[in-house]
């Protein structure tokens, strides 16, 4: 799994920690990018790195705010 360029979801819930349905919450949600492949949803690792950037982001801002 450490060189795999693509992630299945319970693959990427392993890595961050998070639970398989929060993972499938988080690409409905649109904001962990996937592709299809076949009947498969694989998240690019490329994707989970924009994912963690974004959040960082968002908590940053949201501690700004308060």
């Amino acid at each position: 799994m450490e060189n795999a360029i693509l992630l299945s979801p319970e693959q990427c819930a392993e890595l961050l920690g998070l639970g398989r349905s929060f993972v499938f919450k988080l690409l409905a949600e649109g904001r962990l990018e996937s592709i299809a492949l076949g009947r498969r949803r694989l998240i690019p690792r490329d994707a989970l790195h924009a994912f963690i950037a974004a959040e960082r982001e968002r908590q940053a801002a949201e501690n700004e705010d308060a």
